[in-house]
This record gives structure tokens, sequence and C-alpha cells, in this order.
């Protein structure tokens, strides 16, 4: 055990927790945009928000500024655990397959991003439940996470907890295989070229055109396991196809692209924390901190 580096997991969790902190209102209003809408839907059938600033505005309005960090609590542990296990074993995982990272391939980085996103985000996939029903009902769902993840326990039991556990787990291979290979390939091309060196503005660069691939790779999942996982009670989709398919019929096919302005502006500044801390980790000796 004395030769496992477990500063990929601290760091990485830690790295995780404070994007999560910086970026929290722009996912809630994310989520506000992608369950509104739905035809079937009596409660979430309204278009209540018209883009981003103006979900962001009026829930702070209406509901008060503590509104913008509901499902705070969850979101904190999601990270804290998926956040850990995903920056821990996606290192892990390329150093398993090659010794130095320049001698990294984009199929290296695209197979140990999946892995790791995968298995990451199924674990922590009860978080991501009640963090999302939180973030969609506002004020309305009220208590402690640990009241109302056992509220979700006896109502719907294990399954409730690891409903869209399926999607969950796309998305991530989906975000993680995209999004970290284009991250380190853009960094690594940029500071090749020899126009910029290893600095802030690389990760910054690199940061925001990874999270515009994500963006554009998953949201269409994202849309459809946000419905997924908001939906209780009497099923109003029947599975991952069937929400697909509605959503696509009743409100057109831009309706799998909602809230991807957020997601991206989120996707940005978060990967620029996240990804930033992970990468200095490859360069520090293991003897230098531990």
């Amino acid at each position: 055990m004395s030769n496992v580096n477990w500063k990929p997991f601290v760091f990485g969790g830690l790295a995780s927790v404070t994007a999560e902190c910086g970026t929290f209102p722009i996912d809630l209003a994310k989520t506000r945009l992608q369950v509104q809408g739905q035809v079937g839907d009596s409660k979430y059938r309204e278009i209540r928000y018209r883009g981003m600033l103006h979900a962001m505005v009026r829930i702070g309005s209406e509901e008060g500024l503590r509104a913008l960090y509901s499902g705070i609590a969850p979101a904190m542990l999601r990270q804290a655990s998926y956040g850990t296990i995903k920056i821990g074993t996606y290192q892990s995982f390329k150093r398993l397959l090659v010794e130095r990272p320049e001698d990294e391939t984009l199929l290296t980085n695209v197979v140990c991003g999946v892995l790791s996103g995968v298995i990451s985000s199924s674990i922590a996939n009860p978080t991501d439940v009640l963090k999302i029903r939180m973030q969609a009902q506002g004020n309305v769902i009220q208590g402690s996470m640990m009241v109302n993840f056992i509220n979700i326990y006896q109502k719907e039991g294990t399954r409730g907890l690891w409903k869209g556990v399926s999607l969950t787990a796309q998305r991530a291979a989906i975000v993680v295989g995209v999004e970290l290979p284009v991250y380190d390939l853009t960094k690594k091309h940029l500071i090749l070229s020899g126009y910029m060196g290893d600095t802030v503005y690389t990760h910054f660069l690199s940061s925001f055109v990874c999270g515009l691939a994500g963006a554009l790779a998953s949201n269409p999942v994202d849309v459809v396991r946000t419905r997924m996982m908001n939906q209780r009670g009497v099923a109003l989709y029947q599975g991952t196809v069937d929400c697909l398919l509605q959503t696509w019929r009743s409100e057109g096919f831009m309706a799998l692209y909602k809230g991807f302005f957020p997601n991206w502006l989120r996707l940005g500044p978060w990967n620029i924390i996240d990804s930033k801390a992970s990468s200095l980790l490859v360069r520090l000796q293991p003897q230098s901190l531990w």
C-alpha cells in the first residue's frame, strides 16, 4: 500500500468540490431549463425561464437567493465521491498504461476517461438524484439532505436512489471520455506549437474547448437523465428511449439541447479549477507531499 499514490484522489476530490461551489447556480439554472416545457407533465409544462440569466434572476427574486443553492449539500457529497474517484482513477489508469505523460495517446486518454467516469458516476448516483430533485423543486422540498434521502428510499426503494444510473454512466462516459482527452490534447498542442507556454491562459483556453466538446456531445443525454431522475409517482416516461422520443416529438429536436449554454458555461470554469489541479498532480513526485 506504500506505493499507492493517493494525491490524485485527495486533490481531485478537493478540486471538484471547490469547482462545484463556484458554478452551482449555473448548474441549477441548467436543470430548471431542462425540466420545463414537458407537455405531458402539468407541473413543468409552463415555460418559466427564457434563458440562464433570466432563470437565475427569477429564481433569486421569487424564491430567495438561497434557492440558487438548492441541492448544494448532495452536490458537495457527490463531488466528494464522484470527483475524488473520477480524477484519481483517471490518473491511475493512465499511469498503468503509460509511464510518462508525454507518451499518452488519444486512445489511452479516451479509454481511461470513460472507465473512470462510469465507475465514479455509478457509485455517486443517489446524490445526483437528490441534487436534481432539489434543484428542480426549489423550496418545495423541505428537510435536510438525509431526511430527503430516507424519504426517497421509503417511497421508491433502492431503485429510486439509483434511478437513471445507466444514463448517468452514459453521460459520464461521454463527458469524461470527450472532455479529459480534448483538454489534454488541446493543452499539449498549444504548448508544442510554441504560441503558448504551460501557463494559466493555456489551461483556461483548453478548459473552454473541452467544455464545448463535452456539452455538445452530452447535452441530449443530460436532458433525458434530468427528466428521468426528476419524475416520481406515476411515470411519465417508460424508459430512456421513450423520454427521448417524447421530448423530440412534443418539443422539437432542439429541446434536447435545453440548458446548453449554462451547461457549457459551467463546464468551462469548472474544468479550469478541476483539470488544473489534476494536471499539476502528474508533475508532482509522491515523496514531495506524502
